[in-house]
């Protein structure tokens, strides 16, 4: 029986933008690789399993594409005396699919009931051809994570290149002043060939090219062993001191006789090494007598492949996903599908899908494509699963998150927690995030009168501050480099979490004038606990600015695996000894004091942004939001009086000046009308409060983002939302804050852009009596054993509440 839809007017090949789904399913992370293979759809090219779940019959079912082509793969023996080279953009001479696979593909209708298609007819040839040929969704992410968003420059537009003339092959061979024949780079200007500096993984260098800059003053290099017949190559701008690149590289090469149609690139380029250095910045997977951690595999030991400087996102869900919140929101594997047009682009989808990989253990299995040779492990650990579509999806539109350069994990774990309080949660699912919301009271007294003013700010986490104090050099140990030559190594005397945490709710000093005796000698405000959360999530903030660039400091801070109690620092509100100050005053000198949400103004600090500008770009901005008040801040750099003390009102709250009081039973009303709490505040600062005109406003802005941090400026405040955790909302437990230790993010680097990402997760391990750490290392998940050297660094701390 033939088909019918081979020459359907809605079959076209994928165009160059258009993302092709032949790797995994959109919908779980079942692959080509499975027994059954993957059906990509000829029409939109959405990628869909088959076997028990066989999302790609629901795909048909719900879009009307009956045409699919079915890819499976499959590994091709190797003789195991070698270990097979690993496919890598690092490696020069890496394999090919084809080298180590085996692939078949088939044609099939649904509607039409075959199940192998004539691929030689109709319009399937063209279309076969271009599903194979296209970049996977993966991979297209992929080869961004490898190249940076390099420019040309007048330098190397117009190099000023002396009289053409051809350079004999053998002046290619090494460099003009020693015998390296490596590393070399040909100036654009003159011709001159010259080493280049010493690189990480041991090129050697002397650094002629440099000297020959400095002699000659000519400025723009090429690497030649970078060359490929497509005009790629690293250039360097000495003059800039930037990599650049050169749209017009064929034409300057050919000035001096080199066609670049004929070069073979030989040698990994810049970016290569920095990415290779990055990934090598792992944590050890050995014990302390050298011994290999054992691997752990099956349900909950589910790895995370690094997509290119993606272990910072890795680490985020790891933590995430073990808690029963977000397993309960989001793992329903027996479940069907919630209905989207575009699997790959719906959010639910993805976190549903990333749930059930990490958590169902279908993919937890040793890697068999690894060689296990004497020196490794029994048992090779798993291969991670590529989380590309979250990525991309969690990333879009924002400025940091887009980019596939390394980024802050607590950042990333801010953004992560927003996006998901922004999407629906279809009744009776709950908002995961729920669970780590609470609310902060901060107390305001005035040095003069001593009346004080209390409001309070709902808040997903907190920033404590990590007291940074040097162990003299004298009483440090000797420290040696490879070369066993001495290097100098700062040491910092230990801190305790309690320590931090006295120093987080300790007053300090405002300058603002007093609303009610009109002294302008200023406040003391502290901030403390008026309910607890379910989840604490706590950033410990290690970083000193080093000419105006935050630097991560190795300072120790104790943290046990014991309970420990947070009640020394919870608020008790406005006491019967206390007197407030009045609310309804006029005037500039006796406005509502300004004070700046804690969370946003630690991260524009650690910025090296001064405090005051902080206050101000949060006060300008809304008070919640550090992306949009840095934005601000950049864009003020040069006002006159960007550090000029001022007496800012509590006036800029997100609503644009409407007003901050915000009724709980309010929000909890538009709650049930299907509106998030963030929204709802929002709608009802806009609208003064009233309930009519909020509905209307939030119908005419479905894309708000909604208000996270901005609190209420009267005594009490709006309590948090139906969602908050307190003996407002009667939670039971809510006036207990005894937490234990469930899971850390660790950073290894002197700074958060850069260096390498972990999680470590107290989990049951079967067949143990108790819980263990367990190292979630990319794709290598394995028994961590004692981590308290290890906790004492850790960057992202996630309590839960006992």
């Amino acid at each position: 029986m033939a088909c019918k839809h081979i020459n359907a007017a809605e079959l076209k090949p994928a165009g160059p933008t258009q993302s092709v789904h032949r790797e995994d399913c959109t919908q779980c992370f079942d692959s080509i690789d499975d027994p059954s293979g993957l059906d990509v759809c000829l029409y939109c090219f959405n990628g869909g399993c088959l076997g028990e779940r066989n999302h790609s019959l629901l795909h048909v079912e719900s879009t009307g594409h009956p045409l699919v082509l079915n890819i499976k793969r499959t590994r091709k023996k190797t003789r195991r005396e070698e270990p097979p080279q690993k496919v890598t953009k690092l490696s020069i001479a890496a394999e090919t699919e084809s080298d180590r696979y085996d692939t078949t593909t088939q044609v099939k209708c649904y509607e039409c009931g075959v199940d192998d298609v004539d691929k030689s007819s109709g319009m399937l040839p063209e279309l076969v051809d271009a599903v194979l040929k296209a970049n996977t969704f993966a991979r297209s992410e992929e080869v961004k994570a490898w190249e940076q968003e390099l420019t040309a420059c007048e330098h190397t537009l117009y190099p000023n290149q002396e009289e053409p003339r051809n350079i004999d092959s053998q002046d290619l061979g090494h460099c003009s002043k020693c015998d390296l024949k490596e590393n070399l780079w040909l100036c654009l200007t003159c011709g001159n060939l010259g080493c280049g500096r010493a690189q990480f993984g041991g090129i050697g260098g002397n650094s002629h090219g440099v000297g020959h800059t400095k002699e000659s003053g000519h400025t723009v290099a090429v690497k030649l062993g970078s060359l490929t017949a497509d005009g790629d190559a690293d250039i360097y701008c000495y003059s800039c001191d930037e990599e650049r690149v050169d749209p017009e590289l064929p034409a300057h090469l050919a000035h001096w006789g080199i066609n670049i149609a004929d070069r073979q690139k030989t040698e990994k380029s810049l970016t290569e090494m920095q990415v290779e250095q990055n990934l090598l910045w792992e944590f050890s997977m050995t014990t302390e007598d050298g011994k290999e951690l054992k691997p752990l595999f099956g349900e909950g030991f589910t790895g995370l492949k690094n997509l290119g400087n993606s272990c910072y996102m890795n680490s985020v869900l790891q933590s995430l996903f073990d808690m029963p919140e977000f397993q309960t929101r989001y793992n329903h594997p027996k479940d069907t599908p919630p209905p989207a047009q575009a699997p790959a682009e719906d959010l639910e989808t993805q976190l549903r899908k990333v749930a059930d990989g990490l958590l169902s253990g279908r993919y937890s299995k040793p890697d068999s494509d690894v060689f296990v040779s004497e020196s490794s492990p029994e048992v090779p650990h798993q291969k991670g699963l590529a989380p590309a579509m979250l990525k991309h999806l969690v990333g879009r539109g924002h400025v940091e998150f887009s980019t596939m350069r390394q980024q802050d994990s607590y950042e990333f774990l801010l953004h992560f927690l927003k996006l998901i309080t922004r999407s629906s949660h279809p009744s009776p699912l709950k908002d995961p995030v729920e669970a780590f919301r609470f609310v902060m009271e901060q107390r305001l007294q005035c040095l003069n009168c001593k009346k004080v003013r209390y409001r309070t700010d709902e808040q997903e986490n907190i920033s404590i501050p990590v007291p940074i104090r040097r162990i003299p050099k004298e009483s440090q140990m000797d420290v040696t480099n490879s070369n066993g030559k001495e290097k100098e190594k700062e040491e910092f005397e230990p801190v305790t979490l309690k320590e931090c945490l006295d120093i987080f709710t300790a007053d300090e000093l405002v300058e603002l004038s007093c609303p009610s005796c009109g002294s302008k000698d200023g406040f003391t405000k502290s901030s403390r606990f008026k309910t607890f959360p379910q989840i604490l999530a706590v950033n410990a903030r290690r970083f000193e600015l080093v000419n105006w660039v935050p630097t991560k400091l190795d300072v120790p801070v104790i943290v046990d695996d014991e309970p420990f109690s947070f009640d020394a620092y919870k608020s008790h509100g406005l006491q019967q000894n206390e007197e407030s100050l009045p609310e309804d005053t006029v005037g500039p000198s006796t406005s509502h004091a300004f004070i700046p949400n804690e969370a946003a103004l630690a991260m524009l600090e650690t910025m090296g942004f001064p405090r005051i500008r902080c206050e101000k770009a949060l006060h300008a901005t809304g008070n919640a939001d550090p992306d949009a008040a840095s934005n601000w801040l950049f864009a003020h750099m040069e006002d006159p009086d960007i550090d000029d003390l001022v007496d800012l009102s509590s006036g800029g709250g997100a609503g644009g000046g409407a007003s901050g009081v915000v009724d709980p039973e309010k929000i909890e009303s538009l709650g049930m009308m299907g509106f998030n709490a963030p929204q709802a505040r929002q709608a009802l600062k806009e609208t003064s409060g009233d309930m009519e005109r909020a509905v209307d406003w939030l119908f005419n802005h479905p894309d708000a983002e909604g208000d996270f941090g901005g609190g209420n400026p009267a005594n009490g405040g709006d309590g948090g939302d139906g969602g908050s955790s307190g003996e407002e909302k009667g939670i039971p437990g809510a006036e207990s804050g005894t937490y234990v230790l469930r899971s850390i993010v660790c950073h290894k680097g002197s700074s958060i852009h850069a260096g390498h990402y972990v999680a470590f997760v107290r989990k049951n391990i079967p067949g143990e009596d108790q819980p263990s750490w367990v190292l979630f290392n990319d794709e290598k998940v394995a028994k961590a054993g004692d981590i308290d050297e290890i906790k004492k660094f850790a960057y992202v701390y996630f309590f839960r509440r006992v």
